[in-house]
């Protein structure tokens, strides 16, 4: 591709002719502020913060969609920019809720962070401001309109990464908005949970609902036995709320943290996860041997299963019947757990701690219960287990470490990698491949699935069985998927998917990054490698070798697909229209 050559404040640099100013500057390590851009996302200029100037033309040019070209001259910090920018950032604080305090992302917020860079201490343009109503009706997703700036990062990110198109700009001027269709609560609307839109909002204009005080609540009863599950994804995250490299793995200090809390019993959701890889890939053979309905499809992602029952309800006999792994785990723990402790399960609470806001809505469906009690009472993100652990004025970082709590917490590598993209398709693979041999083949690592790629696939060999399978993380990459299975053209036997670009790792639960980090930081590397080492360190790596699993079945379960089995840990699933009915 032709090259060119510019200068920005008198730093010469050569890059493509299709990149932006705002990406040459980038290269030349020349900081222009920024609120609305969110890289190959969204770049439409609308706040007006990377405003430059260039020689040759007349007034400010937005960074972000100004093409280079070779010979330009561009200005980034004359005193008429930056103090065009502090006006812009005036008027838009002067219809913004006066709040920070005690907002959510109090001292994480980029609308904050830029107006204290800009040394904006005082709004000259105070006037008029709309008291709009906050929609908190979605048990995930609460929306605050009166935090939002109208930048559009969560309108790109839910339209075009996840194609599902729930929230739009409504409106004119000073009445714009950005709500759910026709103006209607995210409950309302084919909003899948997913929690994406939180991730990149600059603002607390979009946050998950808080259950921290129904936890707390449970806490301080007496009469109840509250025990604490946390998924795998958690662990490579949870550090980074208290200062730690992205990508730090704290499950010993996690576990600690929690019991300090005051949890009865802290159990590995990892657990769990092995235990749906016994049902699910059990499932799978079962398929594929008697002439099910093919592909299989995962169903570990609530989104992913929301955006399926929204989009292509007239597929939902692709999906696996297993329940998520977490919900696997409320259903034994109100069971098989209850009875060796001898606790009635009416007394006990389950509280997930997961990477994802679209649990809150999985946790809260009538499928999801057994005999009347929920599978799980309380799902708490990263972020809220975070805050808890800040409000408890525990110090994190020099916690020592601590193991999960017996007998539930033995879990193997191939239940730790279910947090990233690929976890679960080599998870599976790994266990289908000794049952279709009836031998413990010496092959653990399927690289093939792993990776960054939206779509990912393969075919496997076991046993003379070639099985394709397919990996796809985003929802845009499901629809592509799902439009092979419409059109009849699909070859795959089994697909994984995950709502989440880069899986649960990337949940919309996780601690949030600036734009500016997302763009300059492998987040999603970073904590895939955590999680991938943690695999490699384990001592068992398949999920049908956890001691615990076997003597679950056989005290329990009896076999995987057995009529207790479906009981506990199989459900259905619902057909929704675009209006969540």
């Amino acid at each position: 591709m032709e090259n060119v050559k510019l200068t920005i404040d008198g730093i010469e640099v050569e890059v493509p002719v299709d990149y932006t100013v705002l990406e040459a500057a980038e290269v030349a390590q020349i900081d222009i502020p920024t609120l609305c851009y969110l890289k190959n996302i969204n770049q439409i200029g609308a706040c007006r913060m990377c405003i430059v100037e260039i020689e040759g033309m007349r007034g400010f040019v937005t960074s972000c969609t100004q093409p280079v070209a070779n010979g330009m001259v561009v200005k980034t910090n004359t005193p008429q920019l930056i103090e065009a920018r502090k006006v812009t950032m005036e008027l838009l604080l002067s219809n913004h809720a006066n709040s920070c305090t005690t907002c959510v992302r109090n001292t994480n917020c980029e609308l904050q962070a830029l107006a204290k860079k800009l040394n904006v201490t005082e709004i000259e343009y105070e006037g008029e401001k709309i008291d709009m109503m906050l929609d908190e009706i979605s048990p995930s997703i609460v929306r605050d309109p009166n935090k939002c700036i109208l930048c559009g990062r969560c309108v790109a990110m839910c339209k075009q990464v996840q194609k599902v198109g729930a929230i739009e700009k409504m409106n004119r001027g000073f009445n714009t908005v950005i709500s759910g269709t026709f103006n209607m609560s995210l409950a309302n609307v084919n909003c899948v949970n997913c929690g994406q839109c939180i991730n990149v909002c600059p603002t607390g204009a979009l946050s998950e609902k808080d259950n921290t005080k129904e936890v707390w609540k449970a806490l301080q009863d007496k009469d109840k036995y509250v025990v604490v599950q946390t998924a795998p994804a958690v662990r490579a995250a949870l550090g980074e709320e208290f200062g730690l490299p992205i990508g730090t793995l704290v499950t010993g200090k996690m576990v600690s943290a929690l019991k300090k809390l005051g949890f009865d019993k802290v159990f590995d959701t990892d657990t769990a996860a092995d235990l749906t890889i016994m049902e699910e890939a059990t499932e799978l053979i079962e398929r594929i041997n008697n002439k099910g309905v093919l592909p299989m499809i995962t169903s570990c992602s609530p989104g992913w299963i929301k955006y399926i029952e929204h989009h292509f309800p007239e597929q939902l006999d692709h999906l696996s019947t297993c329940k998520s792994p977490h919900q696997m785990f409320g259903a034994i723990i109100k069971s098989y757990y209850a009875n060796k402790i001898n606790i009635d399960p009416k007394n006990i609470v389950v509280v997930s701690v997961m990477p994802c806001v679209a649990k809150k809505f999985e946790a809260k469906r009538s499928e999801l219960s057994v005999d009347g009690l929920a599978d799980v009472d309380v799902v708490l993100t990263t972020r809220e287990i975070a805050r808890m652990i800040k409000q408890a004025n525990i110090d994190f970082v020099s916690l020592s470490e601590e193991q999960f709590d017996d007998p539930m917490g033995e879990a193997t590598g191939a239940a730790v990698i279910f947090g990233t993209t690929g976890g679960v398709m080599e998870a599976a693979l790994r266990t289908a491949q000794d049952l279709l041999t009836g031998t413990s083949v010496d092959k653990i690592d399927f690289t093939e699935v792993r990776g960054k790629e939206g779509l990912k696939e393969a075919t496997v060999s076991i046993n003379g069985l070639d099985i394709n399978v397919a990996v796809a993380h985003g929802l845009a990459n499901a629809e592509k998927v799902m439009k092979e299975i419409n059109d009849g053209t699909s070859k795959y036997h089994f697909i994984e998917i995950m709502a989440c670009p880069g899986g649960c790792i990337m949940g919309g639960g996780q601690p949030i990054h600036t734009a500016k980090e997302i763009s300059s930081i492998d987040i999603m590397g970073l904590r895939a490698k955590a999680l991938y080492d943690a695999d490699s360190a384990s001592k068992i790596r398949k999920s049908h070798d956890n001691p615990a699993i076997k003597k679950m079945y056989e005290e329990y379960l009896e076999k995987p697909g057995s009529h207790i089995a479906h009981e506990l840990l199989h459900t259905t699933y619902t057909k929704r229209d675009l209006y969540n009915k």
